[in-house]
C-alpha cells in the first residue's frame, strides 16, 4: 500500500469529507483478516480491494499508508478483558487472566502477528500501547484500588511490579502463543507470581 506509486486517480482525497462508518469497519475487518491469515507484508490496497470490494481510492482517503492502517486495526483490538469484581484481589487477578484458559482469539492473533513489526513503527507501537499497555495499567489500578478499599495495604513498589509482571505475561503470551491451560494453572500463576509482589514491603 503505497500512495506514492499507486495514484488514487480522480476519486482522490476530499478535505472535510466524513468517513462512512460501515465502509471503514468493513475495510478494517478485511485488513485484520489479511494480516492474520497472510501476514502484514501482504497487506496492500489491492489485497483489501479484493477482499472487501472497496475501491483503492476509498482506502487511500482513509489511510495514507499501511503503517497507519495497521495502527488503527490494533488500536481497535480488545485483547485485555475487563477485570471482574469478585470481592478479592486474588479472584480479580484470576479473572483477568481468563485468556490463558483458551487459545488466542482473533484480536490476540492480530497483536501476535504485528508485535515484531512494532519495533520499527512508532504508529504501531502507539496502537499496541492503546490496545494492551493502557488497558492493563487500568486493570491493575482497578484491582489494587479495590483491594485497598477492602482495608488492605499495597506498597507503591508492589503496584508497579504487579503491572510489569502482567505486561510481561501478556507479551510472552503473544510471542509464544501457548496452548490453553487450566483454571488451576492460572490460579497458581496468581498465587506464586502476582500476589507475592503485592504483599511485599
Amino acid at each position: 500500500m503505497n500512495p506514492s506509486t499507486e495514484s488514487p486517480g480522480s476519486d482522490g482525497p476530499r478535505l472535510g469529507r466524513p468517513r462512512d462508518g460501515a465502509l471503514t469497519d468493513r475495510v478494517l475487518s478485511g485488513a485484520q483478516d489479511v494480516v492474520i491469515e497472510q501476514g502484514p507484508d501482504r497487506l496492500s490496497a489491492d489485497a483489501l480491494a479484493a477482499v472487501t470490494g472497496v475501491s483503492r481510492a476509498a482506502i487511500y482517503r482513509r489511510w495514507p499508508d499501511t503503517a497507519a492502517l495497521l495502527a488503527e486495526i490494533v488500536t481497535r483490538c480488545r485483547p485485555v478483558p475487563a477485570i471482574p469484581d469478585t470481592g478479592s484481589l486474588r479472584g480479580d487477578l484470576v479473572g483477568l487472566l481468563e485468556p490463558w484458559t483458551r487459545a488466542l482469539d482473533r484480536d490476540e492473533r492480530l497483536v501476535a502477528t504485528v508485535l515484531g513489526r512494532a519495533r520499527h513503527s512508532p504508529a504501531l507501537r502507539a496502537g499496541l500501547e492503546a490496545a494492551v499497555v493502557h488497558p492493563l495499567d487500568a486493570a491493575v489500578a482497578t484491582a489494587v484500588d479495590r483491594h485497598v478499599a477492602r482495608g488492605h495495604e499495597v506498597p507503591a513498589a508492589g503496584r508497579v511490579l504487579l503491572g510489569r509482571l502482567l505486561l510481561a505475561l501478556w507479551w510472552e503470551r503473544y510471542v509464544s502463543e501457548p496452548a490453553a491451560t487450566t483454571d488451576t494453572v492460572v490460579a497458581e500463576m496468581v498465587d506464586r507470581a502476582l500476589l507475592p509482589v503485592v504483599r511485599s514491603t
